[in-house]
């Protein structure tokens, strides 16, 4: 028993030499902080996310789709890209990062910009958070479990996504044509 046990810790040890001299070449001459273990903790989160849905799909005899329609394809993404900004960026949503992130002023129309704030966890979550292409990730797969568990609520929410994610198209293009026609 003692002589497993030596070796269990001979390989961690090794392991956590490994991990840290990857972690300062990685880093290069910059010497840029990344917490890549955070990273690591957020990736498997993700995954064990992905791995419950995967178990409750088949423990409640959910049919996983063999393939996505195109229209279901085309309204999930825009639905994906409008509620990652609206998670990201939209002023009504800042007291979900405000744990996470610092205030920097606005960005865009509806829109702020903020830093992730603090260290370690707290830092990358705040990462996550201010990131719509982070969230991305995290938004098509709710989208895509709710396509498998409920999905004429989630064709229903993803479709008002994508109408709102229309309308801003729209907004924009008429304050841009509203701007040419006062040059």
């Amino acid at each position: 028993m003692a002589g497993s046990s030596g070796m269990n810790t001979d390989a961690v040890r090794g392991t956590a030499w490994f991990a840290r001299a990857e972690r300062e070449e990685y880093q290069g001459e910059a010497g840029a902080e990344r917490p890549l273990g955070d990273y690591l903790v957020i990736m498997a989160v993700y995954g064990g996310l992905v791995g419950v849905l995967g178990a409750a799909a088949r423990l409640s005899h959910r049919e996983i789709p063999e393939r996505i329609e195109p229209w279901d394809l085309l309204v999930m993404s825009l639905a994906t890209h409008k509620l990652s900004r609206i998670i990201a960026k939209d002023k009504v949503t800042s007291p979900l990062r405000a744990p996470f992130t610092t205030y920097q002023g606005r960005s865009a129309d509806k829109e702020v910009r903020e830093q992730p704030r603090g260290s370690g966890m707290r830092k990358t979550v705040g990462e996550l958070l201010g990131c719509p292409f982070c969230l991305g990730m995290w938004v098509a797969t709710g989208l895509s479990a709710g396509l498998v568990f409920a999905p004429r609520f989630t064709r229903l929410a993803a479709s008002t996504l994508t109408v709102l994610a229309g309308s801003d198209f729209l907004q924009y293009g008429y304050a841009a044509m509203q701007q040419n026609a006062q040059s």
